[in-house]
């Protein structure tokens, strides 16, 4: 006689079923666009006035606005720091008036429009609307992305604009698209320079991700070079610009020198450090313009890397450490322009503590999760590359910069909503993982 084990569908776990709630239920969603829009909004009601780098931008944003054109601090035109977001502001500004509310409100924009790209990025790249949603929640209570809102930075407004033109390249589906593609590529450029860095690693990711390999070559060497002239068709009016007004063929400004030599030169610590004695002794050189001095300094750069070969090499983990190892920087805005600073210090660096202790915890998910990726994709019999490698292409771009010129831990703002959704994957690949109920061992009857 023989006996025959019939089996019943197992009943989900409570984890399971929690797991299946978070992806599906809208109330779910909008709970987290609560918190992600209501941390932001709570954070400009600070009083932070615009310091450094941000009075810098506030101030050129002014001129603009006022039909001043684009001045330095002596009323004379200028090509220092790259135009972007100044010029980006200073519409706003004509609309809405000169104010730092006004900078706080725009960022709360781009804000939203980062979230929103986050969560469809993280649907399109990980296939999954749970991963999606863990990603908008990871960044929705980041502390140092919720931080920068209120200033007058370039971060908030770069990175939506850096993620809106990534979204465009990997959903494209006509031509058009990569034309609109280009122009906001140009247009990031003239907010960071380097950024047309990024526009070869997401086509390398898209020939790299399927069969075959030389057949799809052709095309897309040519969708990449399209994207890449509109994007310098848009930057060409700015440095017809500069050649105009100044003299000087300038692509996009005249820093790129002095940021190279703050980094490179005997006294250089792999971070950014202007007060330097060799870099203060350049700017302060009489009968030298400012394309000139922006030359010089590259000109002391590049002899002094060539000089010191193996004091450069030396620099470059240090770099890196200045790069990825701290975060919550957005707290010196706030240290040098809130007046009530002093009196609540004691929570601003609580803050800052539990934000680092967030990020690392952020960093190694992100770390984890690209050999996890790997591992699945290859048991599953799949070709390992996909665009899921985009966050790591646009984390490899400000790691490459930075080996040159200098490390700041500000740079790696823009990659942070792309380790979000990453780590947003993981943590929903490990839940499910623990959700699973392991079959009984079978009774014969």
């Amino acid at each position: 006689m023989s006996a025959k084990v019939i089996r019943f569908p197992s009943r989900p776990t409570r984890l399971a079923l929690r797991l299946e709630w978070f992806a599906s239920d809208r109330r779910v969603l909008a709970g987290i666009w609560a918190i992600y829009l209501a941390l932001r909004a709570a954070v400009l009601l600070i009083d932070v006035q615009p310091t450094s780098d941000a009075e810098w931008y506030y101030l050129r944003a002014a001129s603009l606005a006022a039909g001043q054109g684009y001045l330095d601090n002596a009323g004379a035109p200028t090509a220092f720091w790259p135009p972007g977001w100044p010029l980006a502001l200073s519409l706003v500004f004509f609309q809405f008036g000169v104010s730092t509310g006004v900078v706080g409100l725009f960022n709360l924009a781009c804000a939203a429009l980062t979230g929103a790209l986050t969560l469809v990025l993280g649907r399109r790249l990980f296939g999954s609307e749970a991963a999606a949603r863990a990603g908008l929640l990871l960044l929705a209570v980041y502390p140092n992305a919720i931080g920068y809102v209120p200033l007058a930075l370039t971060e908030v407004f770069y990175t939506a604009l850096l993620m809106t033109a990534c979204w465009i390249i990997v959903a494209r589906s006509h031509w058009l698209h990569l034309v609109s593609a280009g122009v906001l590529f140009g247009f990031a450029t003239l907010v960071k320079a380097q950024t047309v860095v990024v526009i070869p690693v997401l086509f390398a990711i898209d020939w790299l991700r399927k069969d075959p390999l030389l057949g799809r070559f052709p095309r897309l060497f040519a969708e990449g070079l399209l994207v890449l002239a509109v994007a310098a068709a848009t930057v060409l009016p700015w440095t017809i610009r500069n050649q105009v007004q100044l003299g000087h063929w300038i692509a996009v400004s005249t820093n790129g020198g002095y940021t190279l030599l703050t980094g490179n030169h005997d006294s250089a610590t792999g971070d950014y450090s202007p007060d330097a004695t060799v870099v203060k002794d350049l700017m302060a050189r009489a009968g030298l313009d400012e394309a000139s001095r922006d030359a010089a300094a590259r000109g002391l750069a590049i002899a002094w890397i060539a000089e010191n070969p193996d004091r450069f090499l030396e620099l470059a983990p240090k770099k890196l450490l200045r790069l990825w190892l701290p975060d919550g920087e957005a707290e010196w805005a706030y240290q040098a322009g809130a007046p009530g600073y002093e009196r609540i210090e004691i929570a601003y660096r609580a803050v800052r503590l539990l934000n680092q202790a967030y990020y690392l915890l952020l960093m190694a998910a992100f770390a984890v999760a690209f050999f996890v990726m790997v591992a699945r994709r290859r048991k599953d019999g799949q070709r390992w590359l996909g665009w899921w490698l985009t966050p790591y292409g646009i984390a490899l771009y400000p790691t490459l910069i930075c080996l040159v010129f200098s490390g700041q831990s500000r740079f790696h703002y823009p990659v942070m909503p792309w380790v979000c959704m990453t780590a947003g994957w993981l943590s929903m690949v490990i839940l499910a993982k623990l959700s699973e109920r392991r079959p009984a061992a079978p009774t014969l009857h």
